[in-house]
């Protein structure tokens, strides 16, 4: 449900012109209503959407390339085009890093795994993510203890001449990952595994649900209608 209110958000988002900036303003401003009632400090919300940085400065170079029409502001030459696909860019993508960031911090894993696993997301792609998050930890705790040990033996990577024995590290940890995602697929077969995991939650949704989670994209949709119509 939730994942479904997002994209449709965020199509309304995309499908609107940034010239149409008021809905833009509009927007943001459901984004925040929304961190608010999900009780959402905006410290947290502004922090991990720092995400989207090297995204920004690939849009902040944008007018300075390009053809056709230039505005002059100050000792600075920008391209028009090039002005508004990067304006586009930083407003379209920042609100959708926001959106995103409240679904993830508001649903678990699980939880949006199951989501995709009901909106018809093929199975193998569900599950290979879900055992990614499960083991992501398990693997960064490994190549911790790697780094530990290779440091108790006096060595620290201090250039290019190093790369070989980290590159080998590396290797090593890619096949223990390998024989561990091994022997954790044949206990699971072991335990009668068919390929999809259970899951304890209802299987229906109140309808009222459907509808408080759509007043999101709802609204969006209203705002953009109405700014493009009246400038």
């Amino acid at each position: 449900m939730k994942i479904t209110a997002i994209l449709a958000f965020v199509l309304v988002v995309v499908s609107t012109p940034i010239q149409a900036w008021k809905s833009f303003v509009a927007f943001l401003g459901l984004v925040l209503v929304t961190s608010l009632l999900a009780k959402i400090p905006f410290g947290i919300l502004a922090r991990r959407s720092l995400i989207e940085i090297p995204f920004v400065f690939f849009a902040l170079l944008m007018p300075f390339f390009g053809n056709g029409e230039t505005i002059e502001i100050g000792p600075l030459t920008l391209y028009k085009a090039g002005l508004i696909a990067g304006a586009s860019i930083i407003a379209k993508g920042t609100l959708g890093v926001l959106m995103a960031v409240i679904l993830s911090t508001t649903t678990t894993a699980r939880e949006i795994l199951r989501g995709l696993e009901r909106l018809k997301l093929p199975a193998i792609m569900v599950q290979i993510a879900s055992f990614m998050l499960r083991y992501v930890n398990v693997i960064s705790d490994e190549m911790e203890r790697m780094k530990i040990a290779r440091e108790s033996r006096g060595f620290i990577a201090t250039g290019i001449k190093h790369w070989k024995i980290l590159a080998t590290s590396a290797a090593a940890l890619f096949i223990r990952s390998y024989e561990r995602g091994e022997r954790v697929h044949l206990a699971m077969l072991a335990r009668g595994f068919t390929g999809s995991l259970p899951h304890t939650e209802a299987k229906k949704v109140d309808p009222r649900m459907w509808f408080t989670a759509f007043l999101l994209p709802v609204f969006a949709l209203i705002f953009s209608l109405i700014f493009r119509v009246i400038g």
